[in-house]
């Protein structure tokens, strides 16, 4: 594969850029400085807040990882990615400095103690909220920190053994005075290298005539050093370790998942790991136990014993029998609840009951109690009181969802409707209902005096005003407390901090604002602004911006947000070329489909991936043009993709080019993921661009045989479904010139790197002009900075050449 790989790369110069004819390496190459301005900003730092928004910590990090980092040693082994010398996850973003946010005054503190060169991740509160813990990654492994709020100092706790291979690896004790941790086992074994390793024969697969519809999943176990080196990666003991550093042991070795106190802190649920491991599915679909165990580590009960997992009736809807989603009851001590499947977890039976929930309080003896059974799939309940809890379940293929309002302590008590809509129905939205805190320290449903309460981002066709309600439990009468109004800014709020005074934390930005967060009351009318984070992306203050609305040739509504170049003059005028840049999306019904949620007073800001960077080398941008694909009533919207898709482009050209900005001649598509398959498709089912640029895709669908993106049906229940959308098939047809960037280490389930290098073969067989980027060390995003300059590099040269300044004598 690696002498493919080169080849590839030494064609692609040769073809490209034939003063580099006989080089076998190509090096890292940084963007114009136009762009590079913009994609080296510094970015503002992340905040944590506490519960009552008292004090925060500002958490910094580097806008990239480098090359080095991401080459250091990588695991991939049952849908993970572990670093095996230090067992943490090997793809983490990492902050490198700390301070303390005094919400009143404003004031920021430095953390002091903090090490140096600090690799800082897995930020957690205490439940009192005085601390917060955090790890500290060195080139040996994982050591656990502690950082005082009030004296803004910061210690380590423990040494580099912890092991966080499967996420963040410790939990707060519920008196915020102890932390349990998971630790490496002082038993492991040394790791065996799968490359080198001997074998001792096959690895087989089999299969007795049971169906075992799996996406095409990656970084999954491949031998039985694969297997033996997972067991010995996950493997842990479980410690407790004080706020002085002092350990005690808690559970001797095994295979620990998930952690998580029961809300009174008498009680653990874990998910323990078991065998068999399986080579067709990731670790989550592994025999796993849910046990109970008391504060000395005693086994109070097996909550469930889950098998393997590899196989799933079909459909978005499938789950597996028996207990799943188990959880505590954030209103109560230490009550466990669960969902079962009625229907044995099969979509395609037809049933009037989904679900079962059902709850089991300690000490977990006799038998469980039923709550309330479901029409649709179980979602999630949020807790009040015995007396009320909301209950929200599912069904994706109506894209309907049910909200309801039922009586824990009685079954017999008719659940009431509080709302069902239509899923992607953005602006009938309800929000999210509000909690706030319970006595035990977790999150419950706000009641007060009979009202509940809900937050939503409010969006309209003229823009996005968030609002607060409250509802009256008897009627369901709603009352709207508060809705923004602003037309020159946007406003999110982000959470409750106290309902009864009226205090909300809210998040306000502009164009070219930058978003800080402020406090609101919305009683008082008081806004009080709490961070001053700095615009890092001041060279685009003056960039013009705006949301466009146009229809496509059968009447639905489209958007998308247009940015003109930086030297625009409205004087002179005169056209540009284009960059649209978009994302397919999947309806069932044109209403929600035409629904606009891009907003011109978000604050401008380029990502990694992003087209804006642009705007700086005299392009225009239609960034997120909507891209619906709908499928009304039994049509589904995959039978009418291409035509769908070659539709929604010439749309946003027209629309584009009657504002009298652009030469249609010189238009650029782009996308990411989807996007790129989107890309392929419209060169080759259309004339209407220059060049494309195509980023991490999967162009055939042949090789996602069990559905992909929206799609639930499998290949052999719509072949030509899978054939029409699938541009591999129709390399032939291709005649505009296709820039394709893939990472050689994309963990995506629909996007394996081999897909980029099959249609790159075809392509380039055919007579195509084509180039492929392979980013070594790169998932489906992208993250060390040489990666990411030099695909903008690749990006900026690929449209200077083919869009900027196409010749007019060829076709493209």
């Amino acid at each position: 594969m690696w002498k493919s790989k080169i080849f590839i790369l030494i064609m692609m110069s040769i073809h490209l850029y034939p003063k580099l004819r006989g080089q076998s390496t190509f090096k890292y190459q940084q963007p114009h400085q136009d762009i590079a301005a913009l994609a080296d900003a510094t970015p503002a730092p992340a905040i944590r807040l506490d519960k009552k928004a008292a004090n925060g910590v500002l958490m910094y990090r580097h806008a990239y990882r480098s090359i080095e980092e991401l080459s250091e040693p990588e695991l991939r082994l049952a849908g993970m990615r572990i670093n095996p010398v230090q067992t943490i996850t090997s793809r983490m973003t990492y902050y490198y400095n700390l301070k303390v946010l005094n919400v009143a005054t404003g004031a920021e503190s430095q953390v002091k103690g903090l090490p140096s060169p600090a690799r800082l991740s897995n930020f957690a509160w205490s439940p009192d909220q005085n601390w917060m813990a955090f790890t500290h990654t060195t080139l040996k492994g994982v050591e656990l920190w502690l950082l005082d709020i009030a004296g803004a100092q910061a210690k380590r706790l423990s040494e580099d053994n912890l092991n966080a291979s499967m996420g963040n690896p410790f939990v707060w004790n519920r008196d915020s005075k102890s932390i349990l941790i998971k630790f490496i086992s002082e038993k492991r074994l040394p790791l065996q290298e799968s490359a080198n390793a001997v074998p001792e024969g096959p690895v087989i697969a089999e299969n007795e005539g049971q169906k075992a519809q799996n996406r095409t999943y990656q970084d999954l176990l491949q031998n039985p050093q694969d297997a033996y080196n997972l067991e010995q990666l996950i493997t842990s003991t479980l410690q407790t370790i004080d706020l002085q550093g002092k350990i005690k042991s808690f559970l001797p070795e095994n295979m620990y998942g998930g952690i998580s106190p029961s809300p009174d802190g008498k009680y653990y649920l874990l998910s323990i790991v078991k065998k068999p491991f399986s080579y067709a599915v990731p670790l989550s679909r592994f025999p796993m136990d849910y046990i109970v165990i008391d504060q000395k580590g005693k086994i109070m009960r097996t909550i469930a014993s889950v098998p393997l997992q590899e196989e799933l009736p079909k459909g978005f809807m499938a789950v597996r029998q028996g207990r799943r989603n188990i959880g505590w009851r954030s209103d109560k001590p230490a009550a466990l609840y669960w969902a079962e499947a009625l229907d044995m977890g099969d979509p395609a039976i037809q049933v009037n009951e989904r679900d079962e929930i059902l709850e089991w309080a300690a000490p977990f003896e006799g038998a469980p109690k039923p709550l309330v059974k479901t029409k649709d799939r179980f979602q999630n309940i949020i807790w009040g009181n015995d007396e009320i809890a909301v209950l929200s379940e599912n069904w994706w293929d109506t894209r309907t969802g049910r909200t309801l309002i039922f009586s824990p302590s009685d079954q017999d008590k008719k659940p009431v409707l509080f709302n069902e809509r239509n899923t992607q129905d953005k602006y009938n939205d309800p929000g999210s209902f509000i909690t706030e805190e319970s006595s035990l320290g977790t999150s419950i449903l706000a009641i007060k005096e009979g009202r509940i309460y809900m937050m939503g981002e409010g969006y309209q066709k003229n823009g996005k005003f968030p609002f607060i309600d409250q509802y009256n439990l008897q009627t369901l009468a709603k009352e709207r407390l508060y809705q923004t109004k602003e037309s020159d800014k946007l406003e999110e709020l982000v959470s409750a901090i106290d309902l009864g005074n009226g205090t909300f934390l809210t998040r306000m930005e502009a164009r070219n604002e930058f978003p800080n967060y402020y406090i609101r009351n919305i009683r008082l009318n008081t806004l009080q602004k709490i961070t001053s984070f700095e615009n890092p992306y001041k060279l685009l203050d003056k960039v013009h911006k705006e949301v466009i609305t146009y229809k496509r040739e059968d009447g639905l509504e489209l958007s998308g947000t247009l940015y003109l170049p930086t030297d625009y003059d409205p004087e002179k005028k005169g056209t540009y070329p284009m960059i649209l840049w978009a994302y397919p999306t999947e309806f069932k019904d044109k209403s929600s489909a035409g629904q606009v949620t891009a907003n011109s007073n978000e604050f401008t800001a380029p990502y990694y991936g992003s087209p804006l960077y642009w705007v700086n080398r005299g392009y225009v941008v239609l960034d997120d043009a909507a891209f619906p694909i709908v499928g009304e009533g039994d049509a589904e919207p995959n039978d009418t993709f291409i035509p769908q898709l070659v539709s929604n482009a010439k749309a946003a050209i027209d629309a584009v080019e009657s504002l009298g900005y652009i030469d249609r001649r010189k238009v650029a598509v782009g996308g990411h993921s989807y996007g790129a398959f989107m890309t392929a498709n419209l060169l080759t089912h259309s004339d209407l661009f220059a060049a494309g640029i195509a980023r991490s895709g999967a162009y055939n669908r042949s090789l996602t045989p069990f559905g992909f993106q929206s799609e639930q049906r499998n290949f052999w229940e719509a072949q030509e479904v899978y054939q029409t959308m699938s541009p591999f098939n129709y390399a032939d047809k291709m005649k505009t010139p296709l820039l394709m960037i893939h990472g050689e280490a994309d963990n995506n389930a629909g996007t394996h790197t081999l897909q980029s290098e099959r249609y790159f073969h075809a392509l380039k067989g055919l007579g195509a002009t084509a180039r492929l980027v392979l980013l070594p060390k790169e998932s489906h995003g992208y993250a060390a900075r040489e990666s990411i300059m030099h695909m903008l590099w690749e990006q900026d040269q690929w449209l200077e050449k083919y869009v900027k300044n196409r010749q007019f004598d060829e076709k493209p």
